[in-house]
């Protein structure tokens, strides 16, 4: 209250003020700048009428305002400055701010307003910069925004702005920055022949523009700073007429035609991202002999051929840090790399290099490279590997031979898979003790994994050594607080039994130990893993039953669950079933597809397994979310299919073929809405298909073959699509799509497998209503005496139903 009258500027930010704030302080004749930004706590209520304030600066930034606390403020006319960064409107941006005709600076970036920008602002005439980036501001760009003849700096990024770019901020001359990009703009980009002349930088990027570029874009002599990347423009790219160009952002566009020879003419140019485009024609290197200045090269995923004259380049380009040609049908490295001590950044996979790494590239970026990718090109040999600070060393997909190279000791990414390196490992590979990922499949290394490995598990989160000839058992020496959470060890001769250390690794989330020979029980102790998703122990040697689980949550996460091809016995593990709570509850989460499992922790790296998707055996290269399979196919398992089983609605595949399983198939199959595959051929199930599997409407593939189903197919959906072999040996069987009727059906060959114990063996065989009929009685009643219960029954079940049938033709029997 007894603030002296010739305080100038008061800075109150970040004091926790609490309670009102003395309006009198408006008044006072000679101030000019307040300061109260981030006093989350203080009321603050302008005054009702602007009486001699003189107020020109106002902070308000970071604090929150019901509308009638901030409805005043139209009344403070001296106002050149605002700055509302990372306040709360509740009810929008306040309209009484579109008063302010003398404001020059409004930021109100980081804001949370509801709504969109209203049309008043167009009187806001003296405004200079405009920053509402980060404001939740939707609808459309105000048309009147084309009013603000003042304003230098406009920044809507961010936001919600949608519908076209109004064709009036052409009228904004004097705009030196405009940045809209991060929206959802559709429609072509203004065309005005003489806009913007004092534009400096323009950003549109991450939008859904399409049409050409515009023809201001190549006269606009004061543009530094083009980005109008991730839209969907498209055209050639045509001659910049100015030479002021420092960076250019055009890719993730459709734009076409040869790169304009213009820009290699611009000497000042630190930046040229023209990459993931369909650009064409050939580039020789020596086109960038003038780009002295160049820090970052970017044209991958074109159709250009970047290639050299002939000649070896007298030149280099001492400021890279970053060249991506990958996809650029390069055939040689690019001699300009020659010297090159700045460089971090080198990617040049997918192309067309031949044979050994030319020894200068050794000494390139030695200091400084921090990426290397040359994967997918025809490399023989690479050996040794110098780069001092390396983290991410792609060598994948190439003619690499001999013994496996040791990275630097910096590596943390190490990628070599799909190579014919041969021998054993050596162990000093584990001295690479920043590892977190190491993919070294589908080579020709054998021997044992060494041991070491399991001190590196402490480090490492991937590590892939599948498709190798691996022999041995795997280390038994996963360290307490292992940090893997991806094992894939498929298709390698280990043998067993299982290392329990294995269950250190807390976080595992994918282990595939499929196509081996690892010879033991089943390791019911994985279900203590409460991250695992996806457990694939395939074509190994694992034996006996499978006992229930010991918790309510062992594999409560399990998404993959495959025990095909083994030797397990017993009933199906009714008691896991039930915990595979992953597998139930089946919704629609947008957010989720498209989605895979793995890449946090892992540089994004996709997790991968050896697995038979709908019949076919692949490599499956990325595990989708949504992806649920149980497949316990080719095993000894007996007794009947639990009805349990329907209660997992997500499931996508099922597969119970080649086991003696018996009895019925479930109606509550029919719950498996989400069911794509189903084979449950080569078992001894009897009775009829379920009329409920008919909603199974996404089901693709249906195999029953090879049982002893009976009665009519049902019809309707997706059981109109599947033809006979779905249906194959099921003797009992008639409708569609097989040629026989329901109405006239022939009574099965029915052949039950000799007793062990006896010395004969029974061959029966229905042949006709009436003899066949009264054969198949007497044979029960003879297997009943000798003590058959089992034969009796599926006896009794084919002469009923053959009884019904003759009884519904031939009522006069």
């Amino acid at each position: 209250m007894n603030l002296p009258s010739s305080l100038r500027t008061l800075n109150l930010k970040y004091c926790d003020l609490r309670g009102k704030f003395p309006k009198n302080i408006f008044h006072l004749p000679n101030l000019k700048s307040l300061y109260l930004g981030y006093n989350e706590n203080l009321a603050l209520y302008f005054p009702k009428v602007n009486r001699s304030i003189n107020l020109q600066l106002l902070d308000l930034s970071g604090m929150s305002f019901s509308t009638e606390s901030i409805d005043s403020i139209g009344n403070l006319q001296s106002l050149k400055y605002l700055d509302l960064c990372g306040t709360s409107f509740p009810g929008g941006l306040p309209k009484t701010i579109m008063n302010l005709s003398s404001l020059e600076h409004l930021d109100a970036s980081g804001s949370s307003f509801s709504g969109g920008l209203p049309n008043s602002i167009g009187n806001l005439v003296s405004l200079e910069y405009l920053n509402l980036q980060l404001s939740d501001l939707s609808g459309s760009i105000p048309i009147s925004l084309g009013n603000l003849s003042q304003l230098n700096y406009l920044d809507l990024t961010s936001n919600y702005f949608s519908g076209q770019i109004p064709s009036s901020l052409t009228n904004l001359r004097q705009l030196e920055l405009l940045d809209i990009s991060y929206n959802q703009l559709e429609g072509s980009i203004p065309d005005e022949v003489a806009a913007f002349p004092n534009l400096i930088s323009l950003d549109l990027s991450f939008n859904l523009l399409n049409g050409t570029l515009p023809s201001w874009l190549y006269t606009a002599s004061t543009l530094k700073y083009i980005a109008v990347r991730n839209n969907q423009l498209n055209g050639d790219v045509k001659e910049f007429q100015y030479k002021s160009l420092e960076e250019i952002f055009l890719e993730n566009n459709k734009l076409t035609g040869p790169i304009p020879s213009s820009i290699f003419q611009f000497v000042n140019l630190t930046i040229l991202d023209l990459s993931s485009n369909n650009l064409s024609g050939i580039v020789e290197f020596d086109m960038f002999s003038k780009l002295q200045n160049l820090q970052h090269l970017h044209l991958s995923y074109n159709s250009l051929s970047l290639s050299s004259n002939g000649t070896s380049a007298n030149y280099t380009l001492p400021n890279l840090q970053s060249l991506h040609l990958s996809s650029c049908n390069v055939k040689e490295f690019p001699q300009f790399l020659k010297g090159s001590k700045s460089l971090q950044h080198l990617h040049l996979f997918n192309n067309k290099i031949y044979g050994k790494v030319p020894k200068w590239m050794l000494d390139m970026g030695k200091e400084s490279l921090w990426t290397l990718n040359l994967s997918h090109n025809s490399f023989t040999d690479f050996e040794p590997l110098p780069w001092k600070k390396i983290h991410i060393l792609d060598l994948s997909s190439n003619l690499i031979q001999g013994n496996l190279p040791i990275p630097p000791s910096t590596t943390r990414f190490f990628f070599i898979s799909n190579n014919s390196l041969s021998g054993e490992i050596s162990s000093l590979i584990c001295n690479v003790s920043s590892l977190r990922v190491l993919d070294l499949s589908h080579n020709n290394l054998s021997g044992i994994i060494p041991q070491c490995f399991g001190n590196l598990s402490k480090s490492l989160s991937v590590l892939k050594l599948e498709m190798n000839k691996f022999r041995g058992i795997i280390p038994p020496t996963f360290m307490k607080k292992c940090d893997l959470s991806y094992l894939n060890l498929h298709g390698n001769q280990l043998e067993g039994p299982l290392t329990q250390s294995i269950i250190n690794c807390r976080g595992l989330e994918v282990l595939d130990l499929g196509n081996n020979k690892i010879n033991d029980t089943f390791p019911h102790w994985l279900g203590s893993l409460a991250q695992l998703q996806v457990l694939v122990l395939r074509s190994n040697k694992f034996h006996g039953s499978i006992h229930g689980a010991r918790s309510s949550h062992s594999f409560s996460k399990i998404q993959i669950f495959d025990l095909s091809n083994n030797y397990f016995t017993g009933p199906l593990p009714v008691k896991y079933i039930k915990n595979f709570k992953a597998m139930t509850n089946l919704t629609e989460d947008e957010s989720v597809i498209g989605s895979y499992i793995g890449g946090h922790g892992s540089g994004g790296y996709s997790y991968s397994i050896g697995i038979r998707i709908k019949g076919v055996e692949i490599e499956l290269v990325k595990i989708f979310i949504k992806l649920m399979i149980i497949d316990l196919s080719n095993n000894e398992f007996h007794g009947e299919i639990p009805e349990v089983i329907g209660e997992l609605d997500s499931l996508k595949q099922l597969n119970l073929s080649h086991n003696n399983l018996n009895g019925c198939i479930p109606t509550s199959m029919g719950n498996l809405t989400a069911l794509e595959s189903l084979d449950l051929s080569s078992n001894k199930l009897v009775g009829k298909i379920p009329t409920q599997l008919t909603s199974l409407v996404s089901l693709e593939v249906l195999n029953l073959s090879q049982n002893q189903l009976v009665g009519p197919i049902p019809l309707g959906n997706q059981f109109n699509t599947f033809g006979n072999d779905s249906y194959a040996n099921n003797l009992g069987l008639c409708g569609f799509p097989l040629s026989k009727s329901c109405d006239n059906i022939e009574a099965p060959i029915f052949h039950e497998e000799a007793d062990p114990d006896s010395g004969f063996e029974w061959k029966v065989t229905f042949m006709g209503f009436g003899s066949g009929l009264v054969l198949g009685i007497s044979a029960a009643y003879i297997m009943l005496t000798l003590g058959r219960p089992n034969w009796l029954v599926r006896m009794v079940e084919e002469a009923s139903y053959k009884l019904k049938r003759y009884l519904r033709g031939r009522r006069n029997l």
